[in-house]
């Protein structure tokens, strides 16, 4: 158990959602068994023009589960401030852009699915030299993004009526067994969920279920996945976030997608170990800022 002492220390969730579970959890177990003094601020609220003017005195630690670019630019104006930000403004920034992360993620030699063109939708009309299937994300990583798997010419001008002018970025449809593996990961951490892939089976079916009675159970992480998750908190300068692996037809993971602070939809022990984390930024940022006589 982490015993650090955060008594009368400021923590900020900077977040639209303070009922968050997660959040909520986290936010009491710091109010509780840490005695901090915990507070939640909409970055909307903080006018677009002047994100200097957040609240006085800086918190000791800000936590950024807001993704939207008000949210990460209030983050980088605490961070001159020089405020600590979990997870900081630019590496929060580096997830919400998914050409940016399959660069940085095939640089750092991580498999991940090669990614092309950037372009609106409406201006795509062919399928990648791979063919069909493939597979068409936002550009912009966010919520309500478009994530498909584009079997045809008709799925993809079907696709293009709905979303004329989204900015899209095309990657190869790997063959999997329908199931999308969520690694979500805290300090080094590792929480494990499972759940049917919204791009469907290899041969074109639906998802499949999660299992009943006598089914058998679903698949556990490929072999590798959780180093692999490991690995990408370092590439990308995380300490609190997801990453997507699905298994191709060899068992080999494949990283799909990459998320700052997401919503970790399981793990029970997720608010203790994020409580862990804040408690451990805080005391970081009390021992920086503190002046030692000297000898």
């Amino acid at each position: 158990m982490n015993t650090t002492d955060t008594t009368g220390q400021r923590v900020c969730f900077l977040t639209d959602k303070p009922d968050h579970p997660l959040l909520a959890a986290t936010a009491a177990l710091l109010a509780d068994r840490h005695h901090a003094h915990v507070e939640f601020t909409d970055p909307a609220t903080i006018p677009a023009d002047a994100p200097e003017s957040a609240p006085d005195p800086l918190a000791d630690v800000y936590l950024l589960k807001s993704h939207t670019p008000r949210a990460i630019r209030l983050a980088r104006a605490l961070e001159r401030r020089g405020a600590r930000v979990v997870n900081s403004a630019a590496s929060t920034e580096l997830c919400q852009d998914r050409v940016r992360m399959a660069e940085t993620a095939l640089a750092a030699g991580l498999p991940f699915p090669v990614t092309r063109t950037v372009a609106p939708l409406s201006r795509i009309t062919a399928p990648p030299p791979s063919g069909y299937p493939f597979i068409v994300k936002s550009r912009a990583n966010r919520r309500g993004d478009v994530v498909a798997r584009v079997d045809d010419a008709a799925g993809l001008r079907e696709l293009a009526r709905t979303w004329p002018d989204e900015l899209v970025v095309v990657q190869d449809f790997t063959p999997g067994d329908g199931w999308d593996h969520k690694l979500w990961v805290i300090a080094g951490q590792v929480f494990a969920g499972l759940r049917p892939s919204p791009l469907g089976s290899p041969d074109g079916a639906d998802a499949p279920e999660a299992p009943r009675g006598d089914q058998p159970p679903p698949p556990p992480p490929p072999p590798g996945a959780h180093d692999l998750a490991l690995q990408a908190g370092k590439v990308f300068g995380l300490d609190v976030y997801g990453v997507d692996v699905i298994a191709d037809r060899s068992g080999t993971p494949l990283i799909v997608d990459i998320n700052a602070f997401p919503g970790f939809r399981g793990g029970s022990g997720a608010p203790h170990a994020l409580a862990a984390l804040i408690s451990s930024a805080t005391m970081d940022t009390c021992e920086r800022d503190t002046e030692f006589p000297s000898a």
